[in-house]
């Protein structure tokens, strides 16, 4: 696909080297069912089992809009709790904020077997020059696990939308080719955590509104041509709504 020329090129934001260490999910040949829990997990559990969870219901940040977000930190606390029960029950589930064998099935349920998300693909997230998650801001593989955590915001951010298809124009950028199109010099693109979306028959206000309740910590102004999402502050870096809360 071919990136527009337009405001998306000279996104305001910045973010400087931060990324979070990567967590590599085991994965079981030939099954979308990729992940191997080995425990029910509950409120006070800690481990990269814990990690892992908190990447796949951090999109169920928040009920409405609020500068909330699930910490990615292997510590099993009342915020990540919160966002299983908004999993659970958006998913038809018991909400007890158990993640025991019905919510690790809902869970798995979103998972390819290489570990992107089932309405998202890693390739929708490379450099639309070289196809690849290198010449960044950070390592090929840690941009390529910056997209993997952004795929579960986007798929609570789907599931929000009542399942709508969301188109992603835009995810990595290599330095080169950020560059090229004129975007901002310290760009959340080069790090992997950043999509622009186009949202087909949804106005991108109301993308945005939705988005805020899904731990985006950088969201550009709706009144453009797509909607920009973030995760900087997953990195470390300050919150920025451009449009506010709302």
């Amino acid at each position: 696909m071919t990136l527009p020329l337009s405001r998306r090129t000279v996104l305001r934001g910045a973010v400087v080297l931060g990324a979070a260490a990567a967590v590599s999910p085991l994965l079981l040949s030939g099954t979308a069912q990729a992940y191997s829990w080995s425990r029910t997990l509950v409120q006070g559990n800690t481990g990269a089992d814990v990690t892992e969870l908190q990447i796949r219901v951090a999109g169920w940040a928040a009920d409405r809009a609020g500068q909330t977000r699930v910490s990615i930190d292997g510590e099993f606390g009342p915020g990540t709790a919160a966002a299983v029960r908004r999993f659970q029950t958006a998913y038809g589930l018991g909400a007890d904020a158990q993640v025991g064998p019905a919510t690790q099935a809902a869970l798995n349920a979103l998972e390819q077997s290489d570990g992107s998300t089932a309405h998202f693909n890693f390739s929708e997230f490379t450099d639309r020059v070289s196809g690849t998650f290198n010449g960044g801001k950070v390592s090929a593989a840690t941009a390529k696990e910056n997209a993997r955590r952004c795929m579960y915001k986007l798929e609570a951010l789907r599931k929000k939308l009542g399942n709508t298809p969301i188109t992603v124009n835009s995810g990595f950028r290599s330095i080169a080719h950020n560059a090229e199109i004129g975007g901002a010099g310290d760009s959340m693109h080069l790090y992997g955590t950043a999509a622009d979306l186009d949202v087909p028959g949804v106005a991108n206000k109301t993308v945005y509104q939705k988005a805020e309740t899904c731990g985006f910590s950088g969201l550009e102004t709706y009144n453009t041509d797509h909607q920009h999402v973030d995760s900087r502050a997953d990195l470390g870096r300050s919150w920025w709504w451009e449009n506010g809360t709302v």
